[in-house]
């Protein structure tokens, strides 16, 4: 089973760039961050090699010019070929941040995404933004005449090019909006891999200022409207265009004046409503961050207000956690565990769930597209036992609904709870048919393993307790088809069937020793004692 937020494996390479410096090379750079649909990477050594994708592979092209005393650079993305790149020079990724650094044409430029990734705050967690942040400052003793430009396509919006669009410009408190999304608006009608979002409303906004134009044009000629003079074209007519034709694109133009030592920065925050993200039992959910909030807008605003906080948050968040990684295990433990975060929270969502509390689920990226699948929250449990076990719970809490409702048939747990978004029952191996096919030793053991883990990070097994008769049932199971398991799939699931499987066995015994202490730490000193022997 595949838990990865892009379509690359987390494996890093290091790169002598001097004989001082080496600079980390991972597989895929991950920009916008926050959730399965929102996921844009750069699967290319700089950041001026490629477009930027999405997780999948497919275009989702994000583009940043420079004009720095008259001259055109490229910064972002590898359209318009014409224009020369700025050389980058560094490259960091953290647990919140990705960090890109430039220098050429007597400037020094860092270009910041920022996604709050906190998950001890499971509200900011939650938010469907990522702040782009650019500084330049001047290298060489000279002022230099700078101006930046930006611009995300309508392929953020949709699965596929040939989906009309609509976008419209707002005002909110000090900022100019940008909005954009599908002219259909399909909400939650496709579930599967190898798919983009085609609802809900993509968002861009940057502070109000003298300094700032902003417009929804087509791509090339807002670019070269930029290279050209510095400023953008007049605003495309408000009509359904579709992206195959002529690739409308939000963006914006910030004049910087002139540019000395003192770095100058400007920032945009970039945000996705789903509007509803997930079906569960049919009942459709709200995007957690809902539940404080009335509209997008409100939380555009938010984010703008909370900007300030956000960033020292995020210097603060990184930098810890990062330490205490290296501490642990190396620099090079540390940027591989950094990647690891961003692409396995990456890999979820934050939702509603029916009575308001959270659940948070996993789709299994270019394997099947299950979503809440246990075999991929199993071996992603470590990052949330050790930042916030509630947002374990927050996983486990959906399936233990499925696993109590009649529905739910058998005598061990279930693999999955749908097809991502649609999570309205288990759609792998025999479903909620039939036995053949499935992974009953494998999920079940996963499932007791994660409840005890819980309650020893907590200290307490309260998160247990309402679920123990299904517990019970569960590990009466492992005793009974644990030890010998017949013949089964694994996680492994790529080597087939196999009978006698002694990894599945340790897993039986280890889960049926963890349900033995958390009944311990319930009192329930017979069953303790009983699966302790």
């Amino acid at each position: 089973m595949s838990f990865l937020g892009t379509s690359s494996i987390i494996i890093a390479f290091l790169l002598p760039v001097t004989p001082s410096q080496t600079h980390f090379r991972p597989p895929a750079v991950p920009l916008v961050t926050c959730n399965p649909y929102f996921s844009i990477w750069s699967f290319a050594d700089r950041l001026t090699y490629d477009a930027t994708r999405h997780w999948t592979g497919t275009k989702q092209e994000l583009h940043s010019l420079l004009r720095i005393d008259g001259n055109q650079w490229r910064l972002m993305g590898d359209e318009p070929r014409s224009v020369q790149a700025l050389p980058q020079v560094g490259l960091s990724v953290m647990p919140t941040r990705t960090i890109y650094d430039f220098q050429g044409g007597g400037v020094r430029v860092t270009l910041t995404f920022l996604t709050p990734m906190f998950p001890r705050d499971i509200d900011l967690m939650s938010w469907p933004v990522t702040y782009i942040i650019w500084q330049v400052q001047s290298i060489d003793g000279k002022d230099h005449q700078v101006s930046i430009y930006y611009d995300n396509t309508a392929q953020l919006v949709v699965n596929t090019d040939d989906e009309p669009v609509v976008w419209d410009k707002k005002e909110a408190s000090g900022l100019d909006v940008l909005k954009m999304g599908t002219e259909e608006q399909p909400i939650l009608q496709k579930s599967g891999d190898n798919l983009r979002i085609d609802w809900g409303y993509l968002y861009a906004a940057a502070p109000r200022s003298s300094s700032t134009r902003d417009a929804v044009a087509p791509v090339r000629s807002a670019i070269f409207s930029f290279l050209r003079k510095g400023s953008l074209p007049e605003a495309a007519s408000a009509t359904p265009v579709t992206p195959s034709a002529a690739m409308p694109a939000m963006a914006f133009a910030f004049d910087l004046g002139k540019v000395g030592a003192s770095p100058v920065e400007r920032h945009l925050v970039l945000a996705y409503d789903q509007i509803y993200s997930i079906e569960y039992f049919h009942q459709r959910l709200r995007p957690y961050w809902r539940l404080k909030r009335s509209s997008a807008e409100d939380l555009i605003q938010e984010a703008e207000r909370r900007y300030p906080e956000i960033t020292q948050k995020a210097e603060s968040f990184d930098r810890n956690l990062m330490a205490d990684l290296e501490q642990a295990g190396g620099e090079d433990y540390s940027r591989l565990a950094a990647l690891a975060y961003r692409q396995a929270l990456a890999a979820q969502i934050l939702v509603a769930g029916p009575d308001g509390e959270p659940f948070f689920l996993p789709k299994e990226n270019f394997s099947n597209g299950c979503i809440g699948t246990v075999d991929v929250i199993y071996p992603g449990s470590p990052i949330l036992l050790l930042l916030n076990p509630k947002l374990l719970e927050a996983s486990l809490v959906p399936l233990f609904k499925y696993a109590e409702s009649d529905r739910w048939t058998f005598s061990f747990a279930p693999h999955d709870l749908g097809t991502y978004p649609l999570a309205n029952g288990q759609v792998y191996g025999g479903r909620e048919k039939s036995e053949v096919d499935q992974m009953p030793v494998e999920e079940t053991g996963n499932m007791l393993l994660m409840v005890a883990a819980i309650a020893h990070v907590e200290g307490n097994a309260k998160f247990a307790s309402p679920y123990w008769p299904l517990l019970t049932k569960w590990a009466d199971y492992l005793k009974e088809k644990g030890l010998d398991p017949a013949n089964q799939l694994s996680t492994d699931d790529f080597a087939g069937h196999l009978a006698h499987n002694a990894n599945l066995s340790i897993k039986a015994i280890e889960a049926l020793m963890a349900y033995s202490e958390v009944a311990k730490m319930l009192d329930k000193t017979q069953e303790a004692d009983l699966y302790a022997s």
